[in-house]
């Protein structure tokens, strides 16, 4: 089968911090996760924007709560694309929440084999850039075996770096991995973190945001080459200036690199990341 943007959607879930994804494309669409402040439950990207959630944080007596989408959220959404003949589903890492395992509920119960789930094993803007690899080969015609290649070689070559100003919000949430064992030692400085297999690790400690913003451009000169296929995506928490600072960086360390996305982190993962958060995505395509 010829897969195109005729005959092929791409699913999202609204981890992926895309939120004009199905305006930008119209074989696009975007399954959002939940975030709740007390008994307030919000749709991520749709009842409640990025700008919106970080000014409730600021003034949240009891920190919010998030949930992922049902398998009857996507039921819906699959069914809403009857008119196409694949659908790639494509969802933050599975170790780091449900919303995978829903996708794939819902893919079986729809029970006709047009949905392929996929496990980024990442997050935010990285999602949106394997999906934009997708798109890019369906405009010019692909298939799902080239499609499943792609998916591989992503999660190989892939590169993610993020920094947090604190571990309270990921260890709040459950979702700091190996992280935790420097979650004690982190008194004024800055944890440069990954996601390896689904889960959060330490990459390195340095002091400050100077420090940090090093160790990114460190590991943009080891880990690229500067070439017009190379991608990068940037994703920040309330940290605008953070997220320019780092477009700067490659910008000047890598010239010819196609800065697709420079976005911000949504309520779902801000509430798991916290204010001040900036990440850093590559892959070469």
């Amino acid at each position: 089968m010829r897969l195109t943007p005729e005959n092929t959607a791409i699913v999202l879930d609204s981890t992926a911090d895309f939120p004009d994804a199905a305006e930008r494309f119209p074989n696009w669409r975007v399954v959002p996760l939940y975030v709740a402040f007390g008994g307030e439950s919000y749709r991520d990207g749709v009842d409640l924007t990025a700008q919106e959630f970080y000014e409730r944080l600021r003034g949240a007596a009891v920190p919010p709560t998030t949930s992922q989408p049902t398998p009857a959220d996507f039921l819906a959404c699959y069914e809403s694309l009857a008119g196409f003949e694949r659908i790639f589903s494509i969802h933050l890492a599975s170790q780091l929440s449900g919303t995978f395992a829903s996708a794939g509920a819902a893919a079986a119960e729809l029970g006709d084999g047009r949905v392929r789930v996929v496990d980024s094993g990442v997050a935010s803007a990285a999602i949106a850039m394997l999906a934009l690899a997708i798109q890019r080969r369906l405009e010019r015609g692909s298939s799902d075996e080239e499609v499943d290649a792609l998916v591989e070689r992503y999660r190989r070559e892939r590169g993610l770096l993020f920094t947090v100003d604190t571990l309270e919000f990921l260890a709040r949430g459950g979702r700091i991995g190996r992280a935790r064992a420097v979650a004690g030692e982190l008194l004024h400085v800055k944890p440069i973190l990954s996601i390896v297999d689904g889960e959060v690790v330490p990459v390195k400690r340095v002091r400050g945001n100077r420090k940090a913003f090093q160790a990114f451009v460190d590991a943009l000169e080891s880990g690229t080459r500067d070439e017009p296929g190379l991608r990068v995506g940037i994703a920040h928490a309330a940290a605008p200036e953070r997220a320019e600072a780092v477009a700067r960086l490659v910008r000047d360390r890598r010239p010819h690199a196609q800065i697709e996305a420079v976005t911000w982190l949504g309520a779902v993962l801000g509430a798991h990341a916290g204010p001040g958060t900036v990440g850093f995505f590559w892959f070469p395509d």
